[in-house]
């Protein structure tokens, strides 16, 4: 080829440039933007939660199929979003949020009733989803297009402006009633804000005002929550009702000591001792049937998710990618310490769930919609010129 080139090139003819590193062959990584890192850690995850989903259903194989299918949709959400630039997201956002709280309007107007809450839309013969699950990811994204326009770290000006659209559809969340969602949506925001360089001074301060607020909030709560804050202070104090869920739950992780009881053999969950075993306790069956190393083995996994989710975000190039980078992989160890939390006793119950391990199909496309938005992100610092 060299000689060929030379032969071209004294002949007057213009000479093609070297092919290595310049036309290479991409990887299949490169060509879908995904993060093989990521995705392996994500699927070995869903791959044991369906394992303990299968026994904390009941052994119902149809649950765990129906888990299965939701999965798949979720990781092709999450391979479509990944293909999305950090500008295309960046026009969206403001579509994103307008179209989600326009949704939680029609949810407080015409929403389908279940379990005594107004938190889900119908399409009749179609689907029934909780758009309060899109605000986890329309907010940080609205947050962030608005913050990386403006001079960081952000103005008191700027802070109020996201006071406003934080609070717009955090209260209707609260009002369906949703105290857990409105908390994580609420959360995602105020991660985006923290990351745009707050002064601690500046953080000290909204501290004191919200613990200040703390009386008039807990006045406003309903009663089934205000009992949950009571009963986590206290769950002896009334063990047969309200106390009953972190009773059975600690006391399932307590039986199951340091390697468990076994697979399909915890006696709290398969004698149906446990409530909301499949959903938001099911990390309850796990310590019992796997025990402490199970559980530790799982929380590892999260860690390692959790670090390589920091690692993708501390390397976008722009204000805007970091920031809702950073807001994704922050929200999704919230997620993991909430329920960890109230399932083991050191948090009250607020009803979030396990990502990615217990039974639900709006909360796992939203968490791999927000990775693939995390992977986008990363795909877009290869792609640019270096």
């Amino acid at each position: 080829m060299a000689l060929i080139d030379l032969t071209r090139a004294l002949r007057g003819h213009p000479v093609r440039p070297p092919q290595s590193g310049i036309a290479r062959r991409r990887t299949v990584w490169e060509r879908t933007h995904l993060d093989p890192w990521l995705l392996a850690m994500l699927l070995v995850l869903m791959l044991a939660g369906l394992v303990v989903l299968y026994s904390a259903s009941g052994q119902r194989l149809e649950a765990v199929v129906a888990q299965g299918i939701r999965f798949g949709v979720a990781l092709v959400v999450m391979l479509l979003l990944a293909q999305l630039s950090p500008s295309t997201l960046l026009r969206w956002a403001l579509p994103a949020y307008a179209v989600g709280l326009l949704m939680l309007v029609a949810v407080e107007l015409v929403g389908d009733m279940g379990m005594g809450a107004q938190r889900w839309l119908v399409i009749p013969g179609v689907i029934r989803f909780q758009p309060s699950e899109m605000m986890k990811l329309a907010m940080p994204l609205m947050v962030a297009a608005y913050l990386s326009r403006r001079e960081l770290p952000p103005r008191v000006k700027d802070l109020a402006v996201c006071a406003l659209l934080i609070g717009a559809p955090v209260a209707l969340i609260a009002k369906q009633p949703d105290l857990g969602t409105s908390l994580l949506v609420a959360t995602a925001a105020v991660f985006v804000v923290l990351l745009a360089g707050l002064s601690w001074r500046f953080i000290a301060v909204l501290a004191g005002l919200v613990a200040a607020a703390l009386p008039v909030l807990w006045m406003n709560l309903h009663n089934y929550q205000r009992q949950r804050v009571l009963t986590f202070l206290d769950p002896n104090s009334d063990p047969l009702g309200s106390g009953w869920n972190i009773i059975q739950s600690t006391t399932a992780i307590g039986s199951g000591g340091l390697f468990g009881k076994g697979w399909l053999q915890g006696t709290q969950s398969q004698l149906e001792f446990l409530p909301e075993r499949h959903t938001d306790f099911i990390v309850a069956v796990l310590g019992e049937e796997f025990g402490l190393a199970g559980m530790l083995a799982v929380l590892v996994l999260y860690l390692l998710i959790i670090s390589r989710g920091l690692w993708l975000a501390a390397g976008a190039q722009d204000t805007f990618g970091r920031l809702l980078a950073g807001s994704i992989v922050l929200t999704f160890f919230i997620y993991v310490f909430v329920n960890v939390g109230m399932v083991s006793g050191i948090l009250p119950v607020v009803g979030v769930p396990l990502p990615l391990v217990s039974y639900g199909g709006t909360s796992s496309v939203t968490l791999l919609a927000g990775f693939g938005i995390l992977m986008a992100i990363h795909a877009h610092r290869r792609l640019l010129p270096r």
